[in-house]
């Protein structure tokens, strides 16, 4: 067959009109030395940028808290720095030391101008404070999004930006406040930068990740690191090396501030960690296959293609350079790193989150070419319909992530709304005091409970484990180190209201369970609200997974979780 008839994917101009054209490719396209507009060389920056800020709006302003470290160690250590209030961990001792308070004086950037704005109205701070984390992971991941576009064309920077803001996992994890997500948004600025060609900011944003954010992802950052090293060694080894400094040493400073001695909290942990022998295994351990579940749960058939991606590169490659390889390979590294691990949560994915969806779009563009006859022109049956499949599993992808989201959020999200109708109850007065029993890990932040509830106390409903206690001003405050605090996870007498009847309010979660409630006894309570709750133990998995019409209320079990007012006497 004379080539010249061939169907082409784009017209080929040529400097002769004598010479034959040949098949079209990425490096056909026009760079912009040679004069390409933003058009050519791939996404532009508004559109990502919009849709991602629209998506990262809707977490903010209903996602749920996931994780109790999330309140206990990041919203109340910020409430403390707002408000001179809140709860302590045994991490924030001054004797241990294990959390930089410099990573959150980087969320009071938003907190304290929200605070002066909206004065008591506390849950409003706590809603600017999620926009902002929004607005971070917006831009990072519009940077990651156009620089692929960009170097692999648009429609793997637009598969890719549709992930990023639909997919479960990154419509949770952007918003959350951890320092788990703030490796997210740096994993995904840096891999951007990378695809820039940026290589000493790459590094530099690796950094910020690591010692800003968290420490232990240092092994996510290390092929964007070395990569970096290798193509301008001196300039991206200067960039990391100044960065190091000027972090390490503002995190020295910033603890000696808050905890009243000389001490480093990133040398606290990995110390505690890796060299002092942290008992992990103390706050539960998962199976191997744990992480592979909850990939599948928050990316659904997107985590099983990312997944993939190794196996098809031999095909990938023919179109891609090795820097996507680069890329997306942290997220094979950190999912085998942390499956060995005996102590797993969620969150500790949150920094590949990102890569996931890369790696996913690569595979779903790459589909047609697992047909495609390696020295053909031409494209067979096979191949065209594979193209059009493309959007199709596109689509699967983001209504089950879609089914997911919706799920999660209408099931789990009353611990938040209950909070919020303390307000309206202000005429118990001030000095009221608010009880938790069971539901301590539930509790959003002290950002929901008004100013007229003076205490918040935990009730002993048979949880042995150490509790987190208010900061104590008498003692220090933030150089405070009670000596109830211990890194055993042992629980002190002192944590425990023991007069029940001092509790204003009690929260409660009532589930269908053979044990009576504190406020089984109606002559001592009232119930002045309830919302549904999902009971996780009796809902059937697919069902309380996934958001599917007329089945999700049919066929999964709700409990009730209740604010209850003690009824005076």
């Amino acid at each position: 067959m004379d080539l010249t008839t061939t169907r082409q994917r784009r017209p080929l101009i040529t400097g002769s009109s004598s010479s034959s054209p040949k098949p079209y490719s990425k490096t056909d396209k026009p760079s912009r030395s040679n004069g390409g507009d933003a058009e050519d060389r791939g996404l532009g920056w508004f559109l990502p940028f919009i849709a991602l800020c629209y998506l990262r709006y809707m977490s903010a302003t209903s996602n749920i808290v996931h994780d109790c470290d999330e309140v206990f160690n990041y919203w109340e250590p910020l409430h403390y720095l707002l408000y001179k209030s809140g709860f302590q961990t045994w991490e924030y001792s001054s004797n241990f030391a294990l959390r930089s308070y410099l990573y959150i004086l980087f969320h009071e950037l938003a907190g304290r101008p929200a605070a002066w704005w909206f004065g008591d109205d506390k849950v409003r701070v706590f809603y600017a404070v999620r926009l902002f984390l929004g607005l971070v992971s917006a831009v990072s991941d519009t940077v990651l999004v156009v620089a692929i576009s960009r170097k692999y064309g648009k429609r793997l920077g637009t598969y890719a930006v549709a992930m990023l803001c639909l997919t479960s996992g990154c419509f949770f994890a952007s918003t959350s406040f951890l320092p788990s997500s703030f490796s997210m948004y740096a994993m995904s600025l840096s891999s951007g930068l990378l695809l820039f060609e940026k290589y000493a900011m790459a590094v530099a944003v690796s950094v910020v990740g690591v010692i800003l954010g968290w420490p232990f992802s240092i092994l996510a950052f290390l092929p964007v690191v070395i990569y970096s090293l290798v193509k301008r060694f001196k300039q991206a080894f200067i960039s990391g090396a100044v960065t190091s400094i000027l972090l390490l040493g503002g995190s020295v400073l910033v603890d000696y501030y808050y905890y009243k001695r000389w001490t480093s909290s990133v040398l606290n942990l990995l110390i505690y960690n890796v060299l002092g022998g942290g008992e992990s295994h103390l706050y539960g351990t998962e199976g191997p296959l744990f992480y592979i579940r909850n990939g599948f749960n928050n990316f659904n058939l997107c985590f099983v293609l990312a997944i993939l991606f190794i196996a098809l590169y031999p095909v990938i490659r023919r179109k891609y350079d090795r820097c996507l390889l680069v890329v997306i390979s942290p997220m094979y590294i950190w999912l085998a790193f942390m499956s060995l691990q005996p102590h797993k949560e969620e969150r500790f994915l949150y920094p590949i989150y990102p890569l996931i969806c890369v790696s996913a779009s690569a595979v779903i563009e790459n589909i047609p070419e697992l047909f495609r006859e390696k020295y053909s022109t031409s494209e067979n049956l096979l191949v065209t319909i594979t193209k059009y499949l493309r959007p199709v599993i596109l689509g699967i992808i983001l209504c089950a992530s879609h089914a997911r989201t919706f799920s999660i959020i209408n099931g789990y999200s009353a611990p938040l709304e209950v909070y919020k109708l303390l307000e309206h109850h202000d005429d118990a007065g001030p000095g009221s005091v608010l009880c938790v029993g069971s539901e301590w890990h539930r509790y959003p932040s002290s950002f929901f409970v008004p100013d007229y509830i003076s205490e918040v106390r935990w009730i002993d409903d048979g949880f042995r484990g150490l509790l987190p206690f208010p900061f104590n001003n008498t003692l220090g405050g933030t150089a405070a180190s009670p000596p109830h605090f211990n890194n055993k996870n042992q629980a002190s007498d002192e944590q425990f209201l023991k007069k029940i009847e001092s509790c204003t309010f009690l929260i409660e979660l009532q589930l269908s369970r053979p044990y009576p409630y504190r406020g089984s006894d109606l002559s001592t309570w009232e119930t002045i609200a309830v919302l549904p709750y999902l009971d996780r133990e009796l809902s059937p998995a697919k069902y309380r997974s996934f958001f599917i019409p007329y089945k999700w209320q049919e066929k999964n079990v709700f409990g009730k979780y209740v604010i209850l007012r003690r009824v005076p006497k």
